[in-house]
């Protein structure tokens, strides 16, 4: 039987009920913060205070895709999960390279070295030092999902070796996989690396694609039975297209069992509760009011419930 593995124990895929795909809840200081202070989201009460108001709209679930080393942490994202009864499902594997320092043990370990410490974080417990320490301590909380990423101009042989590790552990564990693109650039070298290296595309989804306006590559995309994530829809300014609303109207009616939304707020700026907006309630009101206007609301289920129940659920490979 298939599971949801979120940071407070495993759940059944139909108790995730309505699920944002891809978020940052948290982002503890670190390397990536200190370019950006701006993503420093480690406020437990006012990330805790807006994931209630999220639950109390009827959101259910969280993907937090902040991954190893560069601002999770897992102790953070359990204390919020708890106050708000929202579940989260925390990330383990590798971010893009510019989230890390030039020397970092991202660039000197070996796939195989790499995939026994997502393993241990999906099986055992994710590091509350965040490999961060020369010391390893391990929580109860476990990762529910592996993530990596890639630039602008192509998959490199760095990048290739952290698509080894992740496959790997995505083959021994089951767990599901979501990668990050810059601008939906790389999107389907993703997929056929992934495939090449025997990935199950019904437990990968793809992230930040709708940045790309090309409707073709889109439904190129689709064909290969990847899921996409798009998050774009609030990013788009007044009066230009919102891009991600034309894509829906053109791909909901042939692939609506391959997307999910997210909002990807990584940003403090973006949190109602740090000041900002457009707030996390934003998918459950003014995104949801849009997709009525646009005669897509049928489709809703199947973006935030049915979709993510199969992307995010594990395979009974888990050890």
């Amino acid at each position: 039987m298939s599971f949801v593995r979120t940071v407070l124990g495993d759940i059944q895929p139909e108790q995730m009920g309505l699920t944002y795909s891809h978020e940052h809840i948290i982002i503890e200081e670190s390397f990536p913060t200190l370019a950006n202070p701006e993503f420093v989201l480690n406020d437990t009460e006012r990330i805790a205070a807006e994931l209630r108001e999220v639950y109390e709209n009827g959101g259910r679930t969280m993907v937090d895709t902040m991954p190893a080393a560069c601002g999770r942490n897992i102790l953070k994202l359990a204390e919020v999960s708890r106050k708000s009864n929202i579940n989260i499902i925390a990330p383990t594997g590798i971010h893009l390279e510019i989230y890390y320092p030039p020397n970092h043990w991202r660039f000197h370990l070996s796939a195989n070295e790499l995939t026994e410490l997502f393993i241990a974080d999906i099986v055992q417990g994710v590091d509350e030092y965040d490999y961060c320490s020369p010391v390893v301590k391990r929580t109860p909380h476990k990762a529910g999902m592996i993530k990596l990423a890639t630039g602008d101009d192509k998959i490199t042989d760095h990048q290739r070796k952290i698509f080894e590790a992740v496959v790997n552990a995505h083959l021994e564990t089951g767990v599901p996989i979501l990668t990050h693109t810059n601008g939906g650039k790389l999107a389907i070298d993703q997929v056929e690396l992934f495939l090449k290296l025997g990935a199950d595309p019904n437990h990968i989804v793809i992230s930040h694609v709708d940045k790309c306006k090309d409707l073709s590559y889109h439904k190129d995309l689709m064909q290969t039975g990847v899921y996409v994530e798009y998050d774009s829809h609030f990013r788009w300014k007044t009066p230009d297209e919102n891009w991600t609303m034309t894509l829906l109207e053109h791909l909901l009616p042939d692939f609506a069992d391959q997307i999910v939304i997210g909002m990807d707020m990584a940003k403090h700026s973006y949190w109602k509760s740090y000041g900002g907006k457009p707030g996390l309630t934003y998918l459950l009101k003014e995104f949801r009011q849009e997709l009525d206007k646009r005669n897509l609301e049928g489709y809703f289920e199947k973006m935030f419930i049915a979709n993510p129940q199969k992307l995010y659920s594990f395979k009974e490979l888990l050890k």
